[in-house]
């Protein structure tokens, strides 16, 4: 029987939070009975690993657990996870048939890992490469928003060379390609702002710019596509004592349970006109992001109006702790990602059409270069 594999961690700032999603969802499949679990870990390093599902968090505080036996990923076709043979035995291919995706941030929510298992021919949860990679482009997902005439703030590329925006101070920055709020600045001023592009190695591969709203508070709810489109309780997360301007990391992820543990209202106690709006925009939102799987979608409100500030694709836990009302347990929501997985195939390659004829009328490559 093929295994359903759990795959967590990566090369990401958020690894950590991404063991303890996976650890959760193998825990979750195991208890649903969803078959046999495979639990993949991807290294800071980027290496592969399987190691036993039943592990803590613990395990995993100096690197690579104990007792992890190394994988390769061939991405391509009959490839996918296998065992080292060593020297003299052949390597052992794992039996996957689905993967369940617990990456967030990096290369294991922006594409890249969805990318290297469609080729490999391994059906997964989640975002396909296109909906992971305008989710984790906050540039793009807000162009992308306000193009559909969705409310949101002003949001620009911020370059060492770029003029004052339009807009006035104070000022948060935030990396372009980022999951949750690591790296996150809130500034006075533009000069503030553009001195931050060097001192912030959160920045290095682009800062989006927003005018900071202290008015405006957060709100969320989760969204999920299968086996139809359904949207869970709207979320008022709540910040700690002292944390004044953003929900930082501390806030949404250090108590201890990954965002299953973090201090929240919920259902968050909202005019029921907003409420409703919310909804709308959510699922116009997942409309446009492609939704497949499970997102957290975010909103910021100052109790009346709001704006969309972004989409979480591959949420902390899986958003497993807003399914309230309407209740989706744990285990029905890994299962219908699983069932998802099979059932609704990312993306299926071909090569029809290449039939020769623009090869047979080419001519020389020499003379083209001419």
């Amino acid at each position: 029987m093929s295994d359903v594999a759990v795959i967590f961690g990566g090369p990401s700032p958020e690894h950590d939070v991404s063991v303890l999603t996976g650890l959760q969802a193998a825990r979750g499949l195991a208890l649903a009975g969803v078959g046999t679990i495979a639990a993949l870990y991807w290294s800071k390093t980027g290496d592969w690993f399987a190691v036993d599902p039943d592990l803590e968090a613990e395990a995993f505080l100096e690197g690579v657990p104990r007792g992890a036996t190394r994988l390769q990923l061939v991405s391509a076709h009959g490839g996918g996870f296998s065992e080292s043979g060593g020297r003299l035995g052949r390597a052992r291919q794992l039996d996957i048939d689905v993967a369940v995706v617990c990456c967030h941030g990096g290369p294991g929510e922006d594409g890249s890992l969805q990318g290297a298992l469609d080729l490999a021919g391994i059906a997964y949860t989640g975002p396909s490469v296109a909906g992971a990679s305008v989710g984790m482009d906050k540039l793009a997902f807000g162009a992308l928003v306000a193009d559909a005439g969705l409310p949101t703030l002003p949001r620009l590329l911020l370059t060492a060379d770029a003029g004052a925006p339009s807009f006035d101070g104070p000022y948060i920055l935030k990396p372009r390609f980022g999951g949750s709020s690591i790296g996150i600045d809130v500034v006075e001023d533009f000069a503030t702002a553009r001195a931050r592009l060097s001192a912030n190695p959160h920045f290095r591969s682009g800062v989006v710019l927003e005018p900071f709203r202290p008015d405006l508070g957060d709100l969320q709810l989760a969204v999920r596509s299968w086996p139809s489109l359904q949207l869970s309780a709207v979320e008022r997360p709540l910040r700690s004592s002292g944390s004044a301007d953003i929900l930082d990391y501390r806030d949404k992820y250090v108590a201890g349970e990954g965002m299953a543990g973090a201090p929240r209202e919920l259902p968050a106690q909202i005019p029921s006109s907003l409420e409703a709006a919310l909804r709308v925009a959510a699922t116009r939102v997942a409309d446009l992001a492609g939704l497949r799987g499970v997102a957290r979608i975010d909103f910021l409100s100052d109790g009346k109006e709001f704006v969309v500030n972004e989409i979480n694709t591959i949420p902390g836990s899986l958003a497993r702790y807003l399914w309230v009302a309407p209740v989706v347990s744990f285990g029905d929501l890994l299962a219908d990602l699983v069932a998802e997985a099979r059932q609704r195939p990312t993306h299926a390659y071909t090569a029809a059409g290449a039939d020769g004829t623009v090869l047979r009328s080419a001519g020389s490559i020499a003379g083209k270069l001419g």
